[in-house]
């Protein structure tokens, strides 16, 4: 199991990862944009990054820019991230997590595999990933 932040952005997610690549001496890598993807972004949102990481000497995190449809607010521009290699596991992971929380994607199959976004019972953003 493997846990690390995924920051949110409100359109500039690009700029941002250039401004911490350049200050860490790191690299942006896995850029995915909205481009091709079949989610219901307007058309104008296509070229924002749906994912990306930054990784270096010490450096690893994730980002993207938050769909039109989930606002950002201060507080949910970190989500901690979880990728879980066992598909049980990680909805046991998500099912913890969502109790007494608030489910914001339900954990089910995604383009890239398993996936649900919560807010657990403390106010922290979870992320829970499987692969397929």
């Amino acid at each position: 199991m493997k846990i690390q932040a995924y920051l949110a952005f409100d359109g500039n997610c690009q700029e941002a990862l250039n401004f911490y690549g350049d200050l860490f001496d790191a690299q942006v890598q896995n850029r995915i944009t909205y481009k091709d993807q079949k989610i219901d972004v307007p058309n104008s949102f296509r070229d924002k990054l749906q994912h990306a990481e930054l990784k270096g000497k010490g450096v690893h995190f994730m980002a993207y820019d938050a769909a039109p449809d989930t606002p950002i607010n201060s507080g949910n521009q970190v989500h901690m991230s979880v990728d879980v290699n066992d598909e049980d596991k990680a909805r046991e992971v998500f099912k913890t997590l969502s109790d007494q929380g608030i489910t914001h994607h339900e954990f089910r199959e995604r383009e890239w595999g398993m996936f649900g976004r919560c807010t657990d019972k403390f106010g922290i953003n979870w992320m829970v990933n499987a692969k397929k």
